[in-house]
């Protein structure tokens, strides 16, 4: 027995709907409350949950069309359709028998590699082992590739055993034949001898090689320089002397040493070099072209009514919440141990803005007709960026309520905007917004006023600056926390001064920052 799924009423006023995406497919298994698909009205994008369970036998409406509430939109039974799911079964059974046979692949991979890893260690001895090439390529007869591995592997250690042996030997004879060495350092000049066997000489030979070499080059060094030259890690041997005969002096060795320095220097300055550019991600949608969701032309549209058929203009005021940051500090950890989100700053501004709205209620009416209407309660709405819009749940009776009150329904409104949780009617009733423009780092910006309402606040990022502040009738420089408050109205019925009393009222709240009876926890 089959079963028609319909679109539902999603709120008042809402007709009619568009589905934006099917997230089930024909022959589908869903279960009761199952999300069935994605719809798209003109107040907010929401998920249709199954009402039954069984098996989707018919998609009756395509994406991007839209329907009247009461609509079918899918036809769901009692699983007729299970034959669609019988070819699943033969697709596995290949896939589980091409899965074993890589499985039986690997160990013979792995069988040639301990036949190649026993010659190996053999060749680390001696030039014996230049033979060991030739029983190495018979076991590896059934991969190609291993040989052509194998052979260099095994030539450049013999070759390196060759070379190494040689050196190691002499390594080893110069503890015998340093008496000749010395001897033939008598005939001949110093100089030859010392710089042959400076590189090769431990370092203990350094001293007497630079003892000897700035004997010969520099004749007599004062002990003054021969003790700046230790202090700076000079060897003499390698500075050049430029007083009378060639002698080395003070000034020579700074030279040097400042040399030897600026290097030093530069390696430091370059390091942070890399972490300067930042790699700008380029987005996909560049130099595509992509029509606009039903969600983005609702809020394109009353954008442009709500500029045309109201007068908006902007004011603003800075202020120093210094003191609600000190709070906020202090009571932070202690708030979300009781209330599980975090404080920031926005839940001062809405109590504060709330405060006011009920002292000037010209800020929170609005215009039916020629009627000015002013209501008995402060049901604000709080702009949320989404992915698939900008979005204003609301939060109702927003001046009952306390800092704790406010931060909860926020957090829990704006988690649930992202997540296409929201009811349609959570999204209507709204007197007044707050956006918080500062969460993506502006100062301030001038928001547009969604008709209905006559006034929307916006807020910018707190910033520490340099202020003048006056303590005890005396003017000083301090370091305050500071925000830009901007206020968007309709001067058809709120004018300048309304809007400035309204301003000076928020922030004269914040400033005192007095909300230590307000936190609610």
């Amino acid at each position: 027995m089959s079963e028609s799924v319909n679109l539902p009423a999603l709120g008042e006023s809402v007709t009619e709907g568009t589905v934006t995406r099917w997230l089930k497919s024909v022959g589908d298994r869903v279960e009761v409350d199952e999300p069935l698909l994605e719809v798209s009205t003109d107040k907010v994008d929401t998920e249709i949950p199954s009402p039954v369970a069984g098996i989707i036998e018919a998609i009756l409406v395509a994406e991007d069309e839209t329907v009247e509430v009461g609509t079918p939109l899918v036809t769901i039974g009692d699983g007729s359709g299970g034959a669609e799911s019988a070819p699943a079964e033969p697709a596995a059974t290949p896939a589980n028998e091409t899965a074993a046979q890589p499985v039986e692949v690997v160990p013979s991979t792995e069988a040639p590699a301990p036949e190649v890893a026993a010659p190996a260690a053999p060749a680390a001895p001696a030039p014996d082992f230049a033979a060991a090439p030739a029983p190495t390529t018979p076991p590896v007869t059934g991969a190609p590739p291993a040989p052509v591995e194998a052979a260099p592997v095994e030539a450049v250690p013999a070759a390196a055993a060759l070379v190494d042996a040689a050196p190691a030997e002499a390594a080893y004879q110069p503890e015998v034949a340093p008496a000749p060495a010395v001897a033939e350092a008598a005939p001949t000049p110093a100089p030859a001898p010392v710089v042959a066997a400076a590189p090769a000489a431990p370092v203990t030979a350094e001293a007497a090689a630079s003892e000897s070499a700035s004997t010969a080059n520099a004749g007599y060094v004062t002990p003054i320089v021969r003790k700046l030259a230790n202090d700076k890690g000079i060897d003499l041997g390698s500075v050049t002397g430029t007083g009378v005969g060639g002698r080395i002096r003070k000034q020579d060795v700074l030279d040097v040493a400042e040399q030897a320095a600026a290097p030093a220097a530069v390696a430091p300055a370059a390091a942070p070099a890399p972490a300067a550019p930042a790699a700008v991600e380029v987005s996909p949608l560049r130099g595509t072209t992509v029509p606009m969701t039903r969600l983005r032309k609702v809020v394109a549209e009353r954008a442009v009514v709500s500029m045309q058929s109201s007068a908006q203009l902007t004011s603003v005021v800075e202020v120093d919440v210094t003191k609600v940051a000190a709070l906020r500090d202090a009571v932070k950890a202690a708030f979300v141990e009781k209330t599980g989100v975090k404080l920031s700053f926005l839940p001062f501004f809405a109590l504060a803005a709330a405060e006011a709205l009920k002292a000037y209620p010209i800020i929170n009416a609005t215009i039916e007709g020629d009627s000015i209407v002013y209501p008995d309660h402060e049901n604000m709405s709080i702009a949320v960026d989404t992915e698939r819009g900008l979005l204003t749940p609301v939060v109702r009776n927003a001046s009952d309520l306390d800092i704790a009150g406010l931060a909860t329904q926020i957090a829990d409104l704006a988690t649930r905007t992202r997540d296409n949780k929201l009811k349609p009617d959570e999204l209507a009733g709204g007197t007044f917004t707050l956006t918080n423009t500062g969460s993506r780092g502006a100062l301030f910006d001038t928001p547009v006023v969604f008709l209905p309402q006559v006034a929307i606040l916006g807020t910018g990022i707190v910033t520490k600056k340099p202020v003048v502040v006056t303590a005890d009738g005396v003017d000083a420089i301090a370091i305050r926390q500071t925000v830009y408050l901007a206020l968007s109205y309709d001067h058809r019925i709120v004018d300048g001064a309304d809007a400035a009393r309204f301003l000076v009222a928020v922030k004269n709240r914040l400033e005192a920052g007095a909300f230590e009876g307000d936190l609610g926890i």
